[in-house]
């Protein structure tokens, strides 16, 4: 079993996510760091995609954790986020209420929706 910097088999994925990162951090440096050869960066990259892979189980496990905890009780529910899509608006309010210091002037024209100050 092939041997990291460190003396730990390079084969052993790392249980917990701290650990996977820094794993991944040393595998980078490495990577980056221009000396090794071309079969030592081929493993250290092999090494570095089990790792990507192992810490996207862990994020996806802790994620369904918390899906659970939160619909323990029935009421919550939990929407993934949707890359490119604008999360709907917070607070909106009525139409008909009449904007702060106006008295009964015309109303000013709502922002565009993309100009959104956040």
């Amino acid at each position: 079993m092939a041997k990291d910097s460190k003396g730990k088999a390079a084969e052993e994925v790392p249980e917990q996510y701290g650990d996977v990162v820094q794993r991944l951090e040393d595998v980078v440096a490495r990577l980056e760091g221009g000396t090794l050869t071309l079969e030592e960066s081929l493993k250290s990259f092999e090494e570095g995609i089990k790792l990507v892979r192992r810490g996207e189980q862990l994020l996806n496990a802790a994620e369904k954790r918390i899906e659970e905890l939160l619909n323990e009780d029935g009421r919550d529910a939990v929407v993934p986020l949707q890359a490119g899509v604008k999360p709907p608006a917070l607070i909106s309010t009525p139409a008909s209420a009449p904007s702060r210091g106006s008295s009964g002037a015309a109303k000013s024209a709502p922002p565009p929706e993309d100009d959104v100050p956040f």
